[in-house]
């Protein structure tokens, strides 16, 4: 079964989602069966690369709302996030264009660490406060992984995977999303926002069950069961056996 997972990397209930997702997936019988695959799509694709305000400015002008209300709102993420393990420092945080990131997640992923570069990127934003848009650091983080720093360099100078990003985005567009996080079970079940565990695991199993569906046998009589015709145990090895 795969799962693909849509986020922005400054989005707040995109990491929270993430973790909320990644407890269900524990308590999911066949989660060793289960491939994540993570997705681009951009917040806010014309934002700078350097920004000269903090998140609370951000979010007051774009829902015309006072600095202090925009605190409060963080605030409650904060708490959001403590509750599944994560630490949100909105007070150091450093916006930037994620273009960029979505990338090098491309990139990672070729080198079979996307799943591991999206959650450094994530911890990088949130609890590090680094400058997640800044080809620099970028590297350095990808060289924490183990992948090449300069070869990361390289391909950030030039527009290496701005195809597959761009594909992550209109495959979005396509299925309707319109905001972030957005999960996909096996293009068929859509999952929208940072659901709970239970919303989670429920879209699981509702998924596998129907990609793997149980016999229903229908006996002589017309009634649904277990074969009778097979009750001798002739026609059933297993059952055979025990006698």
């Amino acid at each position: 079964m795969k799962v693909e997972i849509w986020s922005d990397f400054i989005c707040p209930f995109c990491y929270i989602g993430k973790r909320r997702f990644e407890n269900a997936l524990k308590q999911f019988g066949h989660h060793d069966e289960v491939e994540v695959v993570y997705r681009s799509f951009e917040l806010d694709p014309h934002a700078p690369r350097d920004v000269d305000h903090d998140v609370y400015d951000m979010v007051a002008k774009k829902y015309s709302m006072s600095r202090e209300k925009s605190q409060g709102m963080h605030d409650d993420l904060t708490q959001q996030a403590q509750a599944v393990g994560l630490t949100y420092r909105f007070d150091t945080a450093i916006l930037t264009n994620t273009f960029d990131a979505h990338r090098l997640t491309h990139f990672a992923a070729k080198h079979g660490k996307g799943a591991q570069m999206t959650e450094r990127l994530l911890k990088a934003y949130f609890t590090d406060s680094k400058h997640i848009g800044d080809p620099t650091v970028l590297a350095s983080l990808a060289g924490e992984l183990g992948l090449d720093s300069q070869a990361v360099s390289d391909m950030l100078a030039g527009d290496a995977y701005t195809q597959e990003v761009r594909a992550d985005e209109q495959a979005a567009s396509d299925f309707g999303a319109r905001g972030v996080p957005f999960f996909v079970i096996d293009r068929k079940y859509g999952v929208s926002g940072a659901q709970s565990p239970e919303v989670f695991l429920q879209a699981l199993h509702q998924a596998w069950d129907e990609a793997h569906p149980k016999l229903t046998f229908v006996n002589e009589a017309g009634s649904t069961g277990t074969d009778s015709a097979c009750a001798d145990g002739v026609c059933n090895p297993a059952a055979a056996e025990k006698k």
